[in-house]
C-alpha cells in the first residue's frame, strides 16, 4: 500500500507480510537496513496526536489504524515493512486495511492464541477524562466524547468484539479535526499530510467535508477504532470491558502500562478458537465507503 503520513506528509510504502506463530506484531523500516521495532507498550514514545513507536532513536509514527485493522481482523503475527517513519493516513480510517487484509486472506498457525483475560478492574482518571477495565466474557468498549461543537456534542457508543461487526462498524470511521486548529499544528509540525481526503474537518458549525459524515457518530467510533490499535500493545487480545470518557491516546498507553504492571489483575488464557471472522462488508459497501483499491 502506498500513501502519505498525516503529520509527516512524506510519502511511504508498506507490505503487510505473513510471520511466525508467536512474532507478534512487528515493524521493519526497510530504509534503515530492516531496523525492526516491535508492536510492545515499551515502545511507545508519544501519544499526543498519535502513537507512535520508538526503539534506540528509530521512530514509526500513527500505528493506531494499521494496529487497530490488524487487531480487529484477528491478526496475532504479521510483518509491517515500511520505507518511511510515519504508517499512511490513507483515507483516515483503518477500512483500507481491513479490505486489503481481507483481499490477502487469514491462515491459521499451529500454536493456541493466548488471551489476557482481565480478572481484577482497574481505572485511571484525570479530571472529566477517565478510563477502566472491568473482567467481562469477551473484549467489549464503551466509548464516551463530548465536544463544545453542534455536529458531534456528546456521543457515546457501546461496541463488542463478539458481535463481529469491526469491519462495518468501527473501521471506516475517520480521524477528525477542527479547522481552528490547524494553523497551531502546523506550526508544531504537524498534519503536513492532512486534507479533506483523509481527515474528517469541521469548522465552527459544520463539516467541511463534501461527502458528509459515513456515521452521524463517526467521531465517537473512531475513538473506539484508536482504542482497539492502542490496546494491542498489549502484547495479547485483551478479554474485559473497557470504559472511556473523553480519553484518548495518552490514556489508552497509561491504561495498557498499567495492566502490564499490575499483573494480578490478568491471567492468560487459551479462549476456545473460533473461526476467522469473514468480512461484514460487501464489495459494493466497501467500494461506496470511498476505499480505492
Amino acid at each position: 500500500m502506498e500513501g502519505v503520513g498525516l503529520h509527516t506528509g512524506v510519502t511511504v510504502h508498506v507490505r503487510i507480510c505473513p510471520a511466525p506463530a508467536n512474532a507478534g506484531i512487528v515493524f521493519k523500516r526497510t530504509d534503515l537496513d530492516n531496523f525492526e521495532i516491535p508492536a510492545q507498550s515499551r515502545y511507545v514514545a508519544r501519544v499526543s496526536y498519535a502513537t507512535s513507536l520508538m526503539r534506540k532513536g528509530v521512530l514509526i509514527s500513527t500505528t493506531e489504524h494499521l494496529l487497530s485493522a490488524l487487531a480487529g481482523v484477528g491478526v496475532d503475527n504479521a510483518r509491517i515493512e515500511i520505507d518511511n517513519l510515519e504508517v499512511p493516513i490513507m483515507d483516515g480510517s483503518a477500512l483500507p486495511f481491513v479490505k486489503a487484509l481481507r483481499e490477502a486472506g487469514l491462515r491459521p498457525q499451529r500454536a493456541r492464541r493466548l488471551y489476557a483475560r482481565v480478572t481484577k478492574s482497574l481505572e485511571i482518571a484525570d479530571g472529566a477524562k477517565r478510563i477502566a477495565i472491568h473482567p467481562a466474557e469477551a473484549f467489549r468498549a464503551n466509548y464516551a466524547i463530548a465536544f463544545p461543537h453542534p455536529v458531534i456534542g456528546a456521543q457515546s457508543l457501546d461496541f463488542s468484539a463478539a458481535g463481529g461487526m469491526y469491519d462495518s462498524q468501527i473501521a471506516p470511521a475517520r480521524t477528525f479535526g477542527f479547522l481552528a486548529e490547524v494553523e497551531m499544528l502546523l506550526k508544531n509540525g504537524l498534519v503536513k499530510g492532512g486534507s479533506l481526503e483523509n481527515v474528517v474537518v469541521l469548522d465552527h458549525e459544520k463539516v467541511m467535508n463534501p461527502e458528509g459524515l459515513r456515521f452521524p457518530d463517526e467521531f465517537c467510533r473512531h475513538k473506539i477504532l484508536d482504542l482497539m490499535g492502542d490496546l494491542s500493545l498489549f502484547g495479547h487480545p485483551l478479554i474485559g470491558h473497557v470504559v472511556a470518557e473523553r480519553a484518548g491516546h495518552a490514556m489508552h498507553a497509561q491504561l495498557v502500562s498499567q495492566l502490564l504492571k499490575q499483573k494480578d489483575a490478568w491471567e492468560l488464557t487459551a479462549a476456545p478458537e473460533a473461526k476467522p471472522q469473514e468480512p461484514s462488508l460487501s464489495e459494493a459497501e466497501l467500494a461506496s465507503s470511498g476505499v480505492r483499491a
